[in-house]
């Protein structure tokens, strides 16, 4: 009796990571999650526009490019929701006088394609091609990855030699995260999109900026001062009583400011 309660455990079992496995992508990419929605209305000088990646998809995107401004920001963001779900930050960054590019991931915002850490890391390779076809140079531009996006934009950093490099919410990799929520898988071993920050930050050249809330209950606090604490450049730190979407208080803004200019 007890060899077949312990044979249909191990089966059952076996049928979870099977599970987990073929649909682990539904428990990392949400692009219908529609959270952290405010009332704030873009800037009448943002622009639409839809970039194209290497491999021939059309990403909707947000722009602001004023001549007069000397640095662009390169916005990624996470793995819920829009663009219209960053709106304050896009405002935010105009408002410091910076140029901005954001661009929506492959499988999100009605765009084509299905999210991969390949895939987005060519996402985001389009926008900054597309700098450069308007003639900004990748020492004219700052990579601002959000939770999800502090991954990608890790990868870009260690591809191009940009400006500098701002990350809100970064995780050492998201297998440790997977751990917290999923004690009872093999993580390590049935992650496909292992965004490992943690084995990659020290090869950056470009400064850092780590802004990261004690109060995260996404990506814990500990995280963000681990991929801190192993940068080897110049680096900043905006550590704050904030959650895992920051609050844009005047306090956040300056760290930005600070960094920029």
């Amino acid at each position: 009796m007890k060899i077949y309660l312990l044979l249909g455990t191990l089966s059952l079992y076996i049928l979870v990571l099977v599970f987990f496995y073929f649909f682990q992508k539904t428990f990392l990419y949400f692009p219908q999650l529609n959270n952290y929605l405010t009332n704030e209305q873009i800037n009448d000088k943002n622009e639409l526009l839809f970039i194209t990646t290497s491999d021939n998809l059309r990403l909707k995107s947000y722009s602001y490019i004023d001549k007069n401004n000397p640095y662009v920001i390169l916005f990624l963001h996470g793995n819920a929701g829009s663009l219209d779900n960053r709106i304050y930050k896009l405002n935010a960054f105009k408002e410091l006088g910076v140029n901005y590019i954001a661009v929506t991931w492959r499988g999100f915002s009605g765009n084509e394609g299905e999210p991969s850490e390949a895939g987005l890391t060519k996402d985001a390779l389009g926008g900054l091609d597309y700098l450069n076809k308007l003639g900004i140079s990748d020492d004219k531009i700052f990579i601002y990855g959000e939770s999800l996006g502090t991954g990608v934009a890790i990868n870009i950093a260690l591809l191009r030699n940009i400006r500098g490099l701002i990350l809100e919410s970064p995780y050492t990799s998201i297998a440790d995260v997977g751990k917290i929520k999923f004690p009872f898988l093999p993580v390590d071993l049935i992650l496909k999109d292992k965004f490992d920050n943690i084995s990659k930050i020290n090869n950056i050249n470009c400064p850092v900026l780590v802004m990261h809330g004690f109060a995260d209950t996404i990506v814990p606090f500990y995280m963000g001062q681990k991929i801190f604490d192993k940068i080897k450049t110049e680096k900043l730190s905006y550590f704050t009583e904030d959650n895992h979407m920051m609050d844009f208080t005047p306090n956040l803004i300056n760290s930005i400011k600070k960094f920029i200019k």
